[in-house]
């Protein structure tokens, strides 16, 4: 394994310290218990905006704080869940009379430590779940995962608050892109683990992992390499048979790397996935492209389509000043 760490103890601590510091303008870093909270001045009554998850996946969700999107962010250890108290600690920090909303990965640890936090908070607070991984069956015993359609639920619901949406609306709106918002990923390698110091699982040269998530687990189904234009096709065949755009239906299309993909490929992505859905005459009306919840180093990528209407539209483009999401000023 080769890491540029000093050690596994001390990579968390040390790597937020030096994202808080090179964006100072942006974020504060609470040491004990970790979390980073928005710096930029917010409205009284504003419905604060509270995530997180294990670190690893980084922007997700640190590199999300700021104007138009959260208000702290709890990292926990790699792909550990962060502890309730973090999640207390940061929640009550930032509120400011308007109440809480938890935007939740679906994951058991993650909701099962902000079920705790929010027990033992005395402001409002309410909770969105994201569960928008579609290469689970809807019916998974523990539901489906949250990945990379998290940051359009923390984008579109961060700007209903800092518009002044009360706590109640933004989580019938967080719901609501939750619900027609789905991905699927793919990964071409697994990814390492420093404290684990190997591969998460084996991979041949000429396979891949078809349905992967972000946190280093096998996909739904070990494949042979194909070609770009047959991984876009069954991810999305699998996005838009969960979700069935009508012709004339205008989408968000987000193209994610894990970690380890050039944005060349992530490009080329992009370009199958868009021509995907204009040949059933589906409208790409936004787009994102990048790493932005990614699996440490993880090779590999995924599509995300949310269904838009003119609200989400209007909301996306809403002003957003965060570490790694920024435009409208």
């Amino acid at each position: 394994m080769k890491k540029m760490i000093n050690g596994v103890e001390s990579l968390l601590e040390e790597s937020l310290n030096g994202f808080a510091k090179a964006h100072q303008d942006i974020v504060s870093f609470n040491h004990q218990p970790h979390f980073i909270s928005r710096k930029q001045t917010k409205s009284a009554g504003k419905v604060m905006l509270v995530s997180g998850g294990g670190s690893g996946h980084e922007p997700l969700h640190t590199g999300l704080v700021g104007l138009g999107m959260l208000d702290a962010a709890c990292p926990g250890q790699i792909f550990t869940s962060p502890t309730p108290d973090q999640m207390m600690a940061a929640a009550e920090s930032v509120e400011n009379g308007g109440g809480v909303l938890f935007i939740v990965k679906n994951y058991a640890g993650d909701v099962m430590n902000f079920e705790i936090a929010g027990e033992m908070l005395d402001c409002p607070h309410e909770t969105v779940l994201v569960s928008d991984d579609v290469s689970l069956p809807k019916d998974h015993s523990t539901g489906r995962r949250g990945v990379a359609g998290t940051l359009i639920v923390e984008k579109i619901v961060g700007a209903a608050a800092e518009a002044g949406a009360d706590l109640q609306q933004c989580k019938a709106l967080g719901e609501r892109v939750n619900n027609v918002t789905a991905s699927m990923g793919v990964a071409l390698t697994s990814c390492t683990v420093p404290a684990l110091g190997k591969p998460t699982f084996d991979i041949g040269d000429n396979e891949i992992e078809m349905g992967v998530g972000i946190h280093g687990e096998r996909g739904r189904e070990p494949m042979n390499l194909i070609s770009a234009s047959d991984i876009v096709e069954h991810l999305a065949a699998a996005i838009d048979q969960d979700l069935k755009p009508q012709k004339g239906q205008k989408i968000l299309l987000h193209v994610n790397g894990f970690g380890a993909t050039p944005l060349m490929e992530l490009y080329l992505i992009y370009e199958l996935a868009e021509q995907y859905w204009q040949q059933k005459g589906v409208e790409v009306a936004r787009s994102l492209v990048g790493n932005y919840t990614t699996s440490l180093d993880m090779a590999g990528a995924s599509i995300t389509v949310t269904l838009l209407d003119d609200e989400m539209i209007s909301l996306w483009d809403a002003p957003v000043h965060t570490a790694n999401l920024r435009w409208g000023f």
